[in-house]
C-alpha cells in the first residue's frame, strides 16, 4: 500500500466542527500570539491545522495548530475572510500516536539561532527597514532589535541612532594633593 501525506488531502473545515485536544502543553505569549495573527492577517493560513476526525461525535480533535485555530476564534476579521473555514490535514492515529505528534511538532519547530537572527536584522537594516519596520513585521521589541544589534558588532547599524547625554566629560580640575 503506498502512503500518501497528509498534507496532500487538506480539506476546508468550519471551525465550529474542530475541537482543541485535551493534552497540549504548548502556550504561546502574547506578543507570539499577536505575530501570529499578523502572519494570518498578512499572508494567510499557510500551514493547515492538523486534526484528528472523530467520526461518533462528527468533530475534528485538533492535534496540531492550536494556536492558528484560536487567532480565527478571536479575530472576527480573520473568520469573516476565510468564511468560518479552517484548513485541515487529517491524521487516523490512536489517542496515544496523536499524543506523540503533538509533543514532535511542538518541539520540531525549535528556537531561533541568536547569530542567524543578528544577521536578519543587520540586513534588513541594509535593506534601509527602520528598527519599528524590523519591531512590526518579526514581532520583536526595541530592546531585542538593540541587542541583535550589538551582537554583529557593526557600528553601522547605530549610524542613525541619537544617543542621549547621560553624562558630559568634566575638565581636569587641578587637585591639590
Amino acid at each position: 500500500m503506498e502512503h500518501k501525506s497528509p498534507a496532500y488531502g487538506v480539506i476546508a473545515v468550519p471551525i465550529e466542527k474542530i475541537k482543541p485536544n485535551t493534552y497540549n502543553p504548548n502556550a504561546v505569549a502574547p506578543p507570539e500570539m499577536k505575530l501570529l495573527y499578523d502572519s494570518i492577517r498578512t499572508d494567510g493560513y499557510t500551514m493547515p491545522i492538523v486534526c484528528y476526525y472523530d467520526k461518533e461525535e462528527d468533530n475534528y480533535i485538533i492535534v496540531d495548530g492550536f494556536h492558528r485555530y484560536r487567532v480565527m476564534l478571536e479575530h472576527q476579521d480573520i473568520y469573516d475572510r476565510e468564511g468560518g473555514m479552517l484548513p485541515v490535514s487529517v491524521i487516523d492515529k490512536p489517542l496515544d500516536q496523536r499524543m506523540a505528534s503533538t509533543i514532535r511538532h511542538n518541539r520540531a519547530r525549535g528556537s531561533h539561532d541568536v547569530d542567524l537572527m543578528s544577521n536578519i536584522v543587520k540586513e534588513l537594516h541594509e535593506f534601509g527597514r527602520s528598527d519599528a519596520w524590523i519591531s512590526k513585521h518579526l514581532g520583536m521589541d526595541r530592546d531585542e532589535i538593540l541587542r541583535l544589534k550589538q551582537i554583529t558588532g557593526l557600528s553601522a547599524l547605530f549610524k542613525d541612532i541619537n544617543f542621549g547625554q547621560a553624562w558630559k566629560p568634566v575638565e581636569e580640575l587641578d587637585v591639590d594633593e
